[in-house]
């Protein structure tokens, strides 16, 4: 006996359900934001009841699309992007479109290989995590043409060529320093970011210019070095105990340098609040959990994943002009937890 053929949902079938043109339901499905609202949730529920699939390989092919979209992140094993990629992921998706994510900061990885990623072969739009992109990759002339837009988020390129979504780094590091202040704290250092690095640099001036502000004292060895990683506190937490005059506060660059810094301050009988008060700059998931609770100051990570991947989305489909590039800098939120205290106690 012979089994009788499922007939392939097609578009023409949706708008029968929908009761609209085929034509709509094509604007629908390439180009929600041109659609009122009543019909694109018709066609969508139409979509939903037909079975209707779109294919996407046929469409891509049609549009000289690859799918996909390429997000450049300096170090994976760093929880601090997590909720990042969540924002960008989420919003791709909602488009069809898949991310690739590339580690720049792999062990041996040759800067022939992060421009194999930045060819538009590879992807219709990049978003790098990464601002220290060599700026000879980004402007060699062989990939210059062939590369696809490209949205930093988080950091930026230094010459600000490109378009960038960012947290308001300056003003976030004078909240915390005003924390502090306010809190009692004359004696205030801060454990630096990695040298270079823009982050590194905005929150550095928006300490300093919190600290001439306030009219604190501004010592340059209280200017810790150091990177955005844990074992970086833990190096600083020795420096602070050796230093002959010490800081009662610092205001850390991230919380990931300010969790390694208590965790060695404890082992050497140091204890955070009762000895140093310390803030960081993030509000990654373990902040809340750490012990003691960190103050920080919160970054809207997957807010700012979203708007970075809107941002592309709408360089990708020409909604945006050539002019100058976009520079969205985002409010940060100081979070208040047990690791900052009144001073003197």
């Amino acid at each position: 006996m012979r089994m009788a053929k499922t007939a392939i949902p097609k578009i023409k079938d949706v708008a029968r359900v929908a009761g609209v043109s085929a034509a709509t339901v094509s604007r629908v499905l390439n180009h929600p934001e041109t659609v009122a609202e009543p019909t694109r949730q018709a066609v969508l529920e139409a979509t939903r009841r037909t079975g209707y699939r779109i294919n996407l390989a046929a469409r891509n092919l049609r549009r000289r699309r690859t799918g996909s979209i390429v997000v450049l992140v300096p170090n994976l094993g760093n929880p601090f992007f997590s909720a990042i990629l969540a924002g960008i992921e989420m919003t791709f998706a909602r488009h069809g479109l898949n991310v690739v994510v590339f580690d720049t900061q792999q062990p041996d990885v040759p800067p022939e290989l992060v421009l194999e990623y930045l060819h538009n072969s590879r992807s219709d739009g990049i978003i790098s995590l990464d601002g220290g992109i060599p700026e000879t990759l980004l402007k060699n002339s062989g990939a210059r043409s062939s590369l696809p837009p490209i949205i930093f988020a988080c950091e930026w390129d230094a010459n600000g060529d490109y378009p960038s979504v960012r947290a308001d780094n300056f003003e976030g590091a004078r909240m915390a320093v005003r924390h502090l202040a306010a809190l009692g704290h004359r004696k205030i250092g801060h454990l630096q970011g990695p040298p270079g690095n823009v982050l590194t640099e905005a929150r550095r001036a928006g300490m300093t210019a919190a600290i001439c502000e306030l009219g604190l004292e501004l010592r340059r060895e209280w200017f810790l070095g150091g990177s955005f990683a844990l074992e970086s506190g833990a190096r600083a937490a020795i420096e602070w105990i050796d230093l002959k005059e010490r800081p009662s506060a610092l205001f850390c660059a991230s919380d990931q340098i300010a969790f390694g810094l208590i965790s060695e301050l404890h082992r050497n009988g140091v204890y955070v609040p009762r000895d140093l008060s310390v803030i960081g700059f993030d509000d990654i998931d373990i902040a809340s959990r750490f012990i003691p609770p960190l103050t920080t100051i919160r970054q809207p990570r997957t807010q700012l994943g979203a708007a970075a991947a809107e941002l592309l989305l709408d360089h990708i489909e020409g909604r945006r002009d050539t002019g100058e590039p976009v520079r969205e800098i985002l409010p940060v939120e100081l979070v208040v937890r047990g690791s900052t205290a009144q001073w003197p106690q």
